[in-house]
């Protein structure tokens, strides 16, 4: 543990406010001394503290605040500290200017080799042949020179040119919009984060970007720390630091041994106050983020290679309050530690996500790189064809020779192929697959928002939609977690209702009142309803609240108790963890003597108590035959109600001799039992049908709880996870590992795979038993398809299978930091009916790529073969680049918000998952996409090839050079377009229903879309003239146009009539990963993750397929949406115990992963090799 001193020791960032004249002279410590200061740890930073300022309490009379009452809430103080000792907030990454983004989105090759080609052909066609000698070349350029179109030969290329750039905006717009919106995500989670703060003597919550150096922060079980500090009071405080020092041990901290607190760093037992020392950039966690580029660095650490660290290092003492040298310094062994390999590892990180790569992602990248290659051989054949075509007509056929003077108007025509055959390419490459998934994404997370789905990684949110079981706790999650007590054994009687005051007597009702008003956190309290009737509002800890209300319900006042003994006269707090499943703290009573008193689960407590309270309130001895009568005369029945069964009890100790206050075992014994309580906590009523619905969906819902076994089956009945007559389990956590262990103790996936698939409730189960079931459940290999869970949780320990859970859902309200920073989506409601939610908007997402897709290769097969046939047989594609350009433009940019942000219906639920091994392109898909392009390729052809005859009208093929547009190509175009049109109404529908127009004006984007494109298509057709070679068509032929456009609905109902069954020639497509790679995957978890679908990519023709499918530019949506999508507090490390893989949820994935690997391989001053983050 020490390594993290020795290796942050050279570094102290620079003080902001020093360069303002010694601000800091009114205060006692400058930022140095106390940067310095929490550098050290256990005995070392006591030695100091004793050395320099003799004590804690000197520390707080330097930084001029009251460990009992705080600082004063006095703005100018306020503002002050934050001069001299900075602002609690690391500055996040300056978003990508839409400059920048349109600079990204002109990277695309495809792009790139279009906008060459029009500069070309513009450049050629201002080229005039000297005039003596064109009549030589004229038969080639023959009809260049009718009604002076030759002066207009330049629009071909400027009208391609004008295109790209539409293409490139509407990207860089889609881009820019897509992170403002994750910003606005990402600083609505920063605002939330609130922290408690004594201020003039009064706790109060206020943001974390508000705390100052100087304020005194109440620290309990479960925060995750905002800044680094000193401890002044603690009870039984235990820290997980493993998040900055890599040790997996929580460390226990007291004034005496240990009280430096570090921010980053989990809260896992206990409570306690702290002074803030250190905040913001100055902070342990702040000093690490800057190291790893938190802020403007980020850009520049990715254009600089090694050569070029000085740039960085300036850059670094611009930013974050000015750093020191040393920073930079140190970023240099960890930037070059292993020289370009660790360049290498950082380009190949950049797209590892937090988990194995999605699904749905794994699946576009294969199919997209299938589609990109088949594209690319396509145009390739096209420019070969047409270029040999004409050079065997013009020099063989007709025998003429290459003239010097003609060169330029035979270079046009390659030119023009070359358009041709880049054409081709950008209409076959599905670059509109990315931004569909991106928008579709986005849509639903803004939506998701709506249904109080806080999704915090994007790809959860389509895990979701194939997720097979569900993992649920119990309190809050399924019942309302509004715990009220309904019924109490007290003086040997059992009162079904609270009884009144009277009943009890005097001296017991003393003792009930103390032992509920002590020994609850200080933090639970119950305050008065914010308006008049409503219910009073608990605050804290829910089962305290409930004991503090039967307090109050019993006309006592708990308050008054909490006055008399305030928090730091406490003598010992044994502190509520999941181990011990009770709390107990000791008061020294006023002749010397100790109390103790003690709460918890009644099953484990009552096995500690040696008396209990007789009817008269006197003390009679409690005997195992009692206890097990108890058992079965109270505990039973209340927990077969669904109560939560809660003893409380106390023991008097003496103060000579002293007890020995470590021996825990030894000292909670012999308690004498005051009372057991019955706490209801009702399933909140949208829970049964909740579950009823995903059972519906194909998803199993198991409950997994520390309640006792009766309670929990109690609940499930209610809640209908367990049913009358079905075949399922329900055990405890002492029962489950039995079944699960072999002799030697160790877990067997063998015996996990027999009680999964029938295990419905785990009641009494630890947080280790929690992780052991969703692993096993993950790795079980005995169902085909594997499974995909989704786990959720609110307290600290449910860390581990948070993390391991495909989906992770932490509670909003009731959770944790830790379990937070843990989870993928926060249900800001805490309700598990949000949960179904999800799954629907999870699907949905499928479903509106698969409708995407549907549509996009249909247009893809059908302009790809139009072109490529055309081309060989009339040398001259029936659709001109630009158009093509704008039917990419439909088919990509209009089409994908079109189809991706249908909203999802319940009937989405009614299907079972499609699991992670099932194609994308269904059979029915296919047949849709088949039965499509093959009705689309007759009516083009017959257009082509008779099409002139029947609307008597002059043919368009074999057209020279620049002649003008010709109606019969205009009538080619018109139609396809509106073929397309009216198929997107089709491709609304992907499993074969008949009703197409169902629900279709619940989508204004989708109408609107179609109805715009429809209106310029107008314009297009009867005002585009020569840059879009179009003629004006007359009333009848757009009338047909429009007849054989609806053609497209009627033929939609004949495919859908085809019985998808009969078809078995057709493949599908789109395949999840094999199973073989799947195990690879999991066995690389930690090495370099390479997905199946990037490791096709990087064979041979690796940089010219990253090129061409923008899939490379945009599939970076989701690691643009984790950059943006960045976590403050989160300095996480991958630490392999439990498999709790941190990450840094920070902005910078790749630089993140640079630190992991100079410091795995020993970084200076850190000679374990434990990597902090």
């Amino acid at each position: 543990m020490g390594d993290l001193g020795n290796s942050t020791v050279e570094f102290h960032p620079k003080k902001p406010g020093m360069d303002r004249g010694g601000n800091e002279g009114d205060f006692g410590m400058t930022v140095d001394e106390l940067c310095s200061l929490m550098e050290l740890r256990g005995p070392e930073a006591l030695q100091k503290i004793q050395e320099s300022y003799t004590d804690t309490e000197t520390i707080c009379h330097r930084l001029k605040t009251s460990p009992a009452d705080g600082l004063s809430d006095n703005p100018e103080d306020l503002e002050k500290r934050r001069q001299v000792f900075g602002m609690n907030f690391i500055p996040p990454k300056k978003p990508k200017t839409f400059l920048q983004l349109v600079w990204e989105a002109l990277q695309d090759v495809t792009l790139i080799i279009l906008e060459i080609a029009a500069i070309i052909s513009l450049g050629l066609s201002f080229y005039q042949p000297p005039g003596g000698d064109s009549e030589a070349c004229s038969n080639v350029s023959a009809g260049a020179e009718d009604e002076g179109e030759a002066e207009a030969g330049w629009i071909e290329g400027a009208a391609i040119l004008l295109s790209v750039f539409c293409v490139v905006l509407v990207t860089a717009f889609n881009d820019w919009s897509k992170e403002k919106q994750f910003r606005g995500l990402q600083s609505r989670i920063e605002q939330e984060q609130r922290f408690a703060v004594v201020r003039n003597g009064t706790v109060i919550q206020i943001p974390v970007a508000e705390m100052v150096v100087g304020d005194v922060a109440q620290i309990k079980y479960g925060d995750l720390l905002p800044a680094d500090g000193v401890l002044i009071q603690g009870n039984d405080l235990k820290i997980d630091e493993s998040s900055l020092t890599g040790e997996s041990d929580h460390v226990g901290k007291s004034i005496d041994k240990d009280p430096m607190l570090l921010s980053g760093t989990h809260v896992m037992e206990g409570s306690g106050k702290m002074v803030v020392t250190a905040v913001g950039v100055n902070s342990q966690t702040g000093i690490i983020f800057t190291l790893l580029g938190a802020g403007e660095i980020e850009e520049e650490k990715k254009d600089c290679k090694k050569g070029k660290q000085d740039g960085t290092l300036e850059n670094n003492q611009n930013k974050a309050k000015k750093q020191d040298e040393a920073v930079a310094m140190e970023m240099q062994p960890l930037k070059s530690a292993e020289g370009g390999e660790v360049e290498e590892k950082e380009k190949k990180k950049t797209s590892v996500p937090k988990k194995e790569k999605s699904v749905l992602q794994g699946k576009l990248t294969k199919l997209a790189v299938q589609i990109g290659k088949a594209g690319l051989v396509m145009s390739a054949i096209t420019v070969i064809i047409l270029m040999l075509y004409f050079v065997i007509e013009t020099f063989v056929i007709q025998g003429r020779v290459w003239l010097t003077e003609c060169t330029p108007i035979y270079v046009q025509y390659f030119v023009k192929f070359f358009i041709i055959g880049v054409t081709v390419l950008v209409v076959a490459v599905p670059e509109g697959l990315p931004l569909a998934v991106t928008i579709s994404l986005a849509y639903s997370v803004k939506k998701m928002m709506k249904d109080n789905n806080l999704v915090r990684h994007l790809d959860a949110c389509e895990t979701m939609g194939n997720a097979t079981a569900i993992c649920s706790d119990k309190t809050g999650t399924l019942t309302t977690n509004r715990m009220t007590v309904v019924q109490i054994y007290i003086l040997d009687q059992h009162f079904r209702d609270i009884p009144t005051p009277d009943q009890i007597n005097p001296r017991t009702l003393e003792l009930v009142t103390s032992a509920i008003a002590v020994n609850c956190a200080y933090t639970s309290k119950i305050i008065a309803a914010d308006k008049e009737g409503g219910l009073p509002k608990q605050v804290g800890n829910k089962t305290e609240c409930a004991l503090l209300a039967l307090v109050m319900d019993l006309k006592q006042d708990y308050q008054a108790v909490r006055e008399q003994i305030p928090e730091e006269k406490l003598y010992k707090v044994y502190t509520f963890n999941s181990v011990r499943k009770s709390m107990s703290t000791v008061i020294q009573m006023p002749d010397g003597s100790f109390r103790l008193y003690s709460k918890g689960a009644s099953e484990i407590l009552l096995k500690k108590c040696s008396f209990i309270l007789a009817r008269d309130g006197e003390v009679r001895s409690f005997k195992p035959r009692d206890k097990d009568e108890m058992v079965k005369k109270v505990i039973e029945p209340m927990a077969c109600e669904g109560l939560r069964t809660i003893c409380i009890a106390y023991r008097e100790l003496p103060a000579d001799p002293m007890p020995a206050w470590d021996n825990e075992i030894d000292i909670v014994s012999n308690l004498t039992c005051i009372t057991v309580v019955g706490i209801e906590d009702p399933v909140r009523p949208e829970v049964p049908d909740a579950i009823k619905k995903c059972q519906q969906a194909g998803i199993t819902v198991r409950m997994v709880t520390g309640d006792n076994i009766n309670t929990a089956r109690a609940i499930a009945a209610k809640c209908g996870i367990i049913s009358p007559g079905d075949d399922f389990l329900c055990i405890d956590g002492k029962e489950f590992n039995r079944r699960i262990r072999n002799e030697k103790g160790e877990i067997e996936q063998e015996r996990i795979d027999k009680i999964w698939p029938k295990l419905r409730v785990l009641a009494r189960s630890s947080p280790t038993d929690k992780h052991t079931l969703v692993k096993g459940i993950i790795d079980s290999t005995i169902v085909e398809q594997r499974q995909v869970v989704a786990v959720t949780g609110d307290g600290t320990n449910d860390g581990p299978a948070l993390k391991k859970a495909d989906v992770g859902f932490a509670m909003g309200i009731a959770g944790t930091d830790v379990a937070k920073e843990a989870s993928d989506i926060i249900l800001t409601d805490d309700n598990f009916s949000s949960i179904v939610k999800a799954v629907m908007w999870g699907r949905n997402v499928y479903d509106s790529i698969s409708k995407f897709l549907q549509f996009q290769l249909t247009v893809n097969v059908v302009a790809v073969i139009v072109a490529f046939t055309g081309a060989c047989i009339t040398q001259d594609s029936p659709l001109k680049a630009v158009q093509m350009l704008w039917v990419n433009l439909i088919m990509d940019t209009f089409a994908s918000l079109a189809l991706a942000t249908e909203p999802p219906t319940e009937a989405l639920l009614l299907r079972k998952p499609y699991g992670r091994n099932n194609p994308l392109i269904s059979r029915t898909m296919m047949k849709n996409i088949l039965g499509h392009a093959v009705f689309q390729l007759i009516i083009i052809f017959t257009l082509l090839f008779v099409g002139e005859r029947i609307f008597d009208i002059d043919s368009g093929r074999n057209a020279p050079l620049h002649s003008p547009p010709s109606e019969h190509y205009t009538i080619i175009f018109n139609t396809f377009v509106l073929m397309q049109l009216f198929n997107e109404i089709n491709a609304r529908k992907i499993h074969g229903e008949r009703n197409v127009f169902d629900g279709i004006f619940s989508n204004p984007i989708f109408c609107s879309i179609v109805l715009g494109t429809f209106a310029i298509q107008i314009v297009i057709v009867q005002f585009g003239g020569k840059p879009f070679s179009c003629s004006p068509l007359n009333m009848e032929q757009w009338l047909w146009c429009l007849f054989v456009g609806l053609a497209e609905l009627v033929w939609g109902q004949v495919i859908a009539s085809v019985p998808t069954h009969h078809l078995k020639c057709l493949k599908e497509a789109g395949h999840g990963p094999a199973p073989h790679e799947i195990m690879d995957e999991d066995l690389a978890e930690d090495e370099d993750e390479i997905d199946h679908a990037e490791r096709e990519l990087r064979r041979g023709q690796i940089l010219w397929f990253r090129g061409l499918n923008r899939i490379q530019t945009q599939m970076e949506v989701v690691s643009t949406f984790k950059r943006s999508g960045s976590f403050q507090g989160a300095v996480r490390r991958r630490s392999s115990v439990l498999s709790q893989l941190h990450d840094v949820t920070n902005n910078s994935t790749p630089s993140h992963v640079v630190l992991s690997t100079a410091n795995a391989t020993g970084a200076p001053g850190n000679p374990g090799g434990e990597s902090f983050p």
